[in-house]
């Protein structure tokens, strides 16, 4: 007796459901290729003008090296002009970078040549001397301050280009506005990666600022040139929350924002070490 067989056939797809099918790979491949390489927004730093109008990018080294300008400026009791024609001076010389090298034995922010006095090597490229030097010779130019920034800044420098530093003068400007308290909450730091830090605050403060005191009640204007440079060293010490005036910023948004007492007390929060 013959068996009957039945042939069992191929599942048939829809031409429609293998253009779907097709679509749904190469979307997954799309998100997949999109994900694993996108990298992480980079750290960056944003300075806004006093009328909040425009605004400029720095890398946290940049902030950084510009705080340090300005504390030693506050210390030394130069005006926010000074600072100004300072922080241009840098943005001309080393793009706000403590270099190795340059022109000749030229080094550091500024840019200084020990073979014309400015001191050592090592002197000159220890943002803090440099900083000190440069407002020492500035504050020697007679009628320094009725001056422009330019040609104040070229009184110091004695540049081949003496009309260079006007173009970063509202950059500089806006950086001194905000690292001499002049402009609350106009410099911000975001996407940092931040880690512990031992590093001690109170003597770095006490060295560029000349003061150890950094959180407590402080004057609205001290208080926020001192929020903006614990801002702009962030990532050296690891903080990760600072809050002034009715405003707090936190590494997490990157921003400024309303919230907290507005009493005069400067609080700050660095991340714990060897928590």
């Amino acid at each position: 007796m013959a068996v009957a067989t039945r042939r069992r056939g191929l599942v048939r797809i829809p031409r429609w459901g293998l253009v779907v099918l097709v679509l749904a790979v190469v979307t997954a491949g799309t998100v997949w290729l999109v994900l694993s390489t996108r990298r992480p927004p980079a750290p960056g730093c944003t300075v806004a003008s006093a009328d909040n109008a425009d605004h400029w990018a720095l890398t946290p080294d940049q902030a950084q090296n510009a705080a340090t300008i300005a504390g030693v400026g506050l210390r030394s009791g130069m005006p926010d002009h000074a600072v100004t024609v300072a922080l241009a001076t840098a943005f001309q010389e080393s793009k706000l970078r403590n270099l190795t090298g340059g022109d000749l034995d030229s080094a550091g922010l500024f840019q200084q040549r020990p073979s014309q006095g400015w001191g050592t090597y090592a002197q000159v490229t220890d943002p803090i001397h440099a900083s000190e030097s440069f407002f020492r010779r500035l504050r020697a130019q007679p009628n320094w301050a009725q001056l422009t920034v330019t040609e104040a800044a070229q009184l110091v420098q004695r540049s081949a280009a003496p009309g260079a530093y006007a173009q970063w003068e509202a950059e500089a400007r806006a950086l001194a506005g905000a690292l001499t308290g002049e402009t609350p909450a106009a410099l911000t730091c975001h996407n940092l990666v931040l880690a512990p830090s031992a590093g001690d605050l109170a003597a770095t403060a006490s060295a560029e600022l000349g003061t150890s005191a950094v959180s407590g009640a402080h004057e609205r204007g001290q208080g926020w040139s001192l929020a903006s440079w614990l801002v702009a060293n962030a990532v050296r010490f690891g903080i990760d929350r600072i809050a002034f005036d009715g405003q707090t910023w936190t590494a997490a948004t990157g921003a400024w924002t309303g919230g907290g007492p507005a009493d005069g007390t400067l609080n700050l929060h660095r991340l714990p070490v060897g928590a």
